[in-house]
């Protein structure tokens, strides 16, 4: 059975693994996200992005980077669960936690072939494209359309169940 330490690596761990899967021609993609509350458009994009190349890594926000983006009653699921929720997924090869807004400082740590991002953003709008552009790599947009989000969850179990205040 996997254990999330067996996909959980720090950064400089993982730096050492992405060169070495570069150095076998392996195609490294990363995706990022918060994956909190993980449901069937976390799944799609996983899945599609995994077919971009050999080896994925999901880059997961931290709980405090989480908080920092949506506020503090965000994360629902502390980060240690989402990276193990995440690690017994078939196409995820390798997870990362990350305390920053953006996911920029782990892209030029890393250097991933190919940065996909899901559809709520088209290639030019990827805030880190840039990024990924200056060390050679490229963006790719991905999965299905954005018809699922977690907040939206949220916001239907509020709406069927109630507020628990």
């Amino acid at each position: 059975m996997t254990r999330p330490e067996d996909k959980l690596r720090t950064l400089d761990e993982l730096a050492e693994e992405c060169s070495a899967w570069r150095e076998r021609a392996l195609t490294v993609v990363l995706v990022n996200g918060a994956f909190d509350v993980l449901h069937v458009g976390h799944l799609r994009y996983l899945m599609a992005a995994r077919a971009l190349g050999d080896r994925l890594v999901a880059a997961v926000n931290s709980d405090i980077s989480v908080q920092l983006s949506k506020g503090e009653q965000r994360p629902i699921i502390p980060e240690i669960e989402r990276a193990e929720i995440l690690s017994h997924l078939w196409m995820v090869d390798r997870i990362c936690l990350f305390d920053d807004r953006t996911v920029s400082p782990v892209l030029e740590r890393l250097h991933p072939q190919i940065h996909a991002k899901g559809t709520d953003y088209t290639v030019d709008t990827v805030p880190e494209r840039e990024v990924v552009e200056a060390y050679g790599g490229s963006t790719a947009i991905c999965g299905d359309p954005k018809d699922h989000a977690t907040t939206d969850l949220i916001g239907i179990i509020v709406d069927r169940f109630g507020s628990s205040e």
